[in-house]
């Protein structure tokens, strides 16, 4: 299997961060211009969250640097280390799908169960692809 393979998952989450940035800046931008919110007014989170009511995408966005961040070191240990396989590259994928589901929940309907077993499912995912790496690295 092609090492390139690990990094197509990543690249797809950075394609999910792109559209969930689009979105918080598009509903931001059109929330301030709709109620005539000068910029001045939100220039801290305090402010913002007090004039800003619908902070879904923004929310999101924050989450995709949590877990998200132990996922990209993953990829790239997975590819430096030569664990690239059919199994971390699945992994990974599910990882990817699972934090599409999240975001997309977070994003529109957003049912804090739907999105917490989204959340939940993702974090076993990674779990497992470190898990996964670790015994790779010990081998």
């Amino acid at each position: 299997m092609s090492v390139n393979q690990i990094y197509f998952p990543a690249l797809a989450m950075v394609a999910l961060t792109v559209v969930v940035w689009l979105r918080m800046y598009f509903m931001r931008i059109g929330q301030m211009k709709r109620e005539r919110i000068h910029p001045q007014s939100v220039a801290t989170s305090s402010e913002a969250a007090a004039r800003l009511t619908d902070s879904r995408a923004a929310d999101n966005f924050r989450n995709l640097f949590e877990l998200p961040v132990l996922f990209y070191v993953a990829v790239l240990v997975v590819a430096q280390a030569g664990l690239v396989s059919p199994l971390t590259v699945g992994l990974a994928w599910l990882f990817v799908l699972l934090r599409v589901l999240h975001s997309w929940i977070h994003c529109t309907y957003n049912k804090v169960m739907h999105r917490f077993q989204a959340y939940v499912a993702g974090g076993v995912a990674l779990w497992i692809l470190w898990g996964v790496v670790g015994w790779g690295l010990l081998r």
